[in-house]
C-alpha cells in the first residue's frame, strides 16, 4: 500500500510562487519506494498564451539532471568491468590529452600551461579534473570572450576544449566534466549515448518520455525557457538550445517529465532497482551517495560570473559530492536527512534522493536565472518544507 499526504499545502506553495511572479509555473512530484504519492503544477505551459497548465506529463530540458543519468551510465560500464575510473581520461578519448590549464592573462592574451597530472575518469564524475563552466568562473567568460571559442550551449563541439582551470584533483569545480565522461561512456559502448542511455537506463526503467531528441508531437508538450521581460514579467524565450546539438551533451542533454524522472529517481532509492529492472548494484549506488571528493572540501559558495545565467551558489558548510550527487553531510532542519544526494538543472528543476526518511522529489521550472535566490531558489526551499511537514 502506497503513502498517501494531504499536498494542499504543496499545492498552495506552487500556486503562491506563481501568482508572485516568482517563476512562470511550476510542477512538482514526490515518491517513496512504493511509488507516487504527490504531484501538483500551477501556471501555463507558455506564459503569455493559451497553453494548458504544466503538470507531471509536461516535457522540460532538465539540463544538469542529465548528469546522473549519464553518471548512472558509466557506473554500469565500472560494474561490467569495461570502464576504470582511475584510468587517464586520454586512454579512452585521445583528444583530451590536448587541453590545457588557463593560468590567467596578459592583456587580453591567455597564458596556458600543460596540466601537472593526467585527469582521471573518476576526477569527470566528482568535478575534480580542473574543468569548469562559465557562468561560474570569470575567467572562462574572458577566455571565451577573447578567443571565440563558444560554451556548451549553442551546440558546438568546439565547446568541449575549453581550458581546465586547475590542475586535476586539486580542487571541486563544477563543469563540462559530465559531457567528456559521455564521450567516454560513447567509446566504451561503441554506439553513441542517446543509444546507451537508452537501452541502459531509460529503456528498462521505462522512461518512455525521457530523451535527447524529442518528436514533433513531444515539442508541442515542452516548456520553452522563460525570463523577465523589459516589464519584468515572464515571457518566452523560445527554445535557446539546438535541438541537435553536435554531440549528446551528457552535461545537459536529455528532455524529460516529472512522472518519468521521479522514476529513475526511485530507482536509486530503492538501490539501485525498480519494478524488477536493476540499473545499479546496491553498492554502486551506496558509493554514489558517499563522499567521494576524497579530502578535497566543497566550496561553500560559487561566485556567479555570468548573472543572466546564473545567481550566486550560497550552499554553505556541510556538503560534500559524490558519484553525480551533491550530498548534506548533516540534517536540514524540517527537511532532507543527512545523505540525502540531490542535484538540479540550470533552467531551475532540481531533484533529491533521502535514503533516510524514504522519499524522493523533485521540482521543474523552465526559467532564468539559475537558483534565483528569492524566486525559484526559494520556492525549491519552501516546497521542501511542506512535503516534509506534510508526511
Amino acid at each position: 500500500m502506497g503513502r498517501t499526504i494531504d499536498g494542499s499545502g504543496i499545492d498552495g506553495v506552487l500556486q503562491a510562487a506563481v501568482d508572485a511572479g516568482h517563476v512562470p509555473h511550476a510542477v512538482a512530484v514526490a515518491a517513496d519506494a512504493d511509488g507516487v504519492f504527490y504531484e501538483g503544477g500551477a501556471g501555463p505551459r507558455v506564459v503569455g498564451e493559451d497553453s494548458e497548465t504544466v503538470s507531471g506529463g509536461t516535457h522540460f530540458r532538465i539540463m544538469s539532471m542529465t548528469k546522473m543519468v549519464a553518471t548512472t551510465a558509466a557506473l554500469q560500464q565500472v560494474e561490467r568491468g569495461e570502464l576504470d575510473l582511475d584510468a587517464p581520461v586520454d586512454t579512452y578519448r585521445p583528444e583530451f590529452a590536448g587541453i590545457q590549464v588557463l593560468e590567467g592573462f596578459d592583456g587580453d592574451t591567455p597564458r596556458l600551461r600543460a596540466p601537472a597530472s593526467r585527469a582521471t575518469v573518476r576526477q569527470l564524475v566528482t568535478h575534480t579534473s580542473g574543468l569548469s563552466y562559465w557562468f561560474w568562473n570569470a575567467d572562462l567568460v574572458k577566455y571565451e570572450q577573447v578567443t571565440g571559442l563558444p560554451n556548451v550551449v549553442p551546440g558546438d563541439r568546439r565547446a568541449l576544449f575549453a581550458p581546465m582551470v586547475a590542475d586535476p584533483g586539486t580542487r571541486f569545480e563544477y563543469g563540462i566534466n559530465t559531457d567528456w565522461l559521455g564521450l567516454v561512456v560513447e567509446t566504451v559502448a561503441g554506439a553513441t549515448l542517446d543509444v546507451v542511455i537508452k537501452e541502459n537506463v531509460t529503456g528498462p526503467l521505462g522512461m518512455d518520455e525521457t530523451m535527447f531528441l524529442l518528436d514533433d508531437g513531444r515539442q508541442g508538450n515542452k516548456s520553452p525557457v522563460h525570463v523577465r521581460g523589459e516589464d519584468a514579467r515572464w515571457t518566452s524565450a523560445g527554445n535557446v538550445l539546438p535541438d541537435e546539438p553536435e554531440w549528446w551533451p551528457a552535461g545537459h542533454g536529455l528532455h524529460s517529465t516529472p512522472r518519468d524522472y521521479i522514476r529513475f529517481q526511485r530507482a536509486l532509492l530503492r538501490g539501485g532497482e525498480l519494478d524488477g529492472a536493476r540499473i545499479l548494484h546496491q553498492e554502486t549506488v551506496d558509493a554514489a551517495f558517499s563522499d567521494q571528493l576524497g579530502g578535497l572540501p566543497m566550496p561553500t559558495e560559487i561566485a556567479s560570473a555570468d548573472p543572466a545565467t546564473t545567481d550566486t551558489l550560497h550552499l554553505g558548510p556541510g556538503w560534500t559530492w559524490g558519484y553525480g550527487l551533491l550530498l548534506n553531510t548533516d540534517d536540514v532542519p524540517g527537511r532532507r536527512r543527512a545523505w540525502s544526494g540531490a542535484w538540479a538543472g540550470l533552467l531551475n528543476t532540481h531533484f533529491f534522493i533521502d535514503r533516510t526518511t524514504g522519499i524522493c522529489a523533485s521540482i521543474y521550472t523552465n526559467s532564468l536565472p539559475f537558483i534565483s535566490e528569492h524566486e525559484a531558489w526559494k520556492l525549491y526551499g519552501d516546497f521542501e518544507s511542506a512535503l516534509y511537514a506534510a508526511l
